[in-house]
């Protein structure tokens, strides 16, 4: 496989195989993914891989907070407070199109609060990935980040293993950090799925679309 057919596999998959990772195969992937470039070398990136009996305590943690009304609180904004076009427009798409492939109706929230709900068992893939930074760092280190994070979810393609980013699971920051023991004064960036994907499950049988290059591209000769 080459890295254009990476790219181009690559999907968020929200229904995952009740079937382990081997350990030796999490390190290998994290292992080439530190490869990734960063600003002076700094490589920000602190990662917890949480499996097992920790993962089910503390998404079940999450999720009760959550069914409870308790929103949480991020440690930064990671969507804008306003939203303009073209951005709107294809937020909504992408939500519009996850709940019709799924047929949950607009009216019913019930469906719609637990298929929201299981962000926060990261889809009950059987591997749910946790990225930290310290505080100190700044903006630059999370465009350092985008390209760890997309390294490793190339390198799972390559595996056979399906991921998805998750900046839903940086909503409960305290929970995660007290529970995992991290400092509350490092910042949960976000979290991530990783297992093999349910082929056969409704909300993995289609693809958001993406834009042509000559829509974001201008050249200057």
């Amino acid at each position: 496989m080459n890295v254009i057919e990476a790219l181009q596999q690559r999907k968020s998959v929200r229904a995952f195989l009740d079937k382990e990772i081997e350990e030796d195969k999490i390190n290998a992937i994290l292992a080439a993914a530190r490869h990734a470039p960063s600003g002076a070398n700094t490589q920000p990136w602190q990662v917890a891989v949480v499996t097992g009996e920790t993962k089910q305590k503390l998404q079940t943690q999450i999720e009760s907070t959550f069914r409870e009304g308790d929103k949480g609180k991020a440690d930064y904004t990671y969507y804008p407070e306003k939203w303009i076009e073209p951005y709107r427009s294809r937020r909504l798409a992408c939500g519009v199109q996850m709940y019709s492939t799924l047929k949950i109706a607009r009216k019913d929230k019930k469906q719609q609060l637990d298929q929201w709900a299981a962000n926060y068992r990261a889809f009950d893939a059987p591997v749910m990935l946790l990225f930290f930074m310290d505080r100190h760092m700044q903006t630059g280190s999370f465009i350092d980040y985008g390209m760890f994070l997309q390294s490793i979810m190339l390198v799972a393609v390559e595996q056979g293993l399906a991921t998805c980013p998750q900046a839903s699971l940086a909503d409960y920051a305290e929970i995660i950090k007290t529970a995992l023991e991290y400092p509350q004064d490092d910042i949960l960036l976000c979290g991530m799925s990783l297992g093999y994907e349910d082929k056969e499950a409704l909300v993995n049988s289609y693809r958001t679309p993406r834009e042509e290059a000559d829509s974001f591209t201008r050249y200057f000769k």
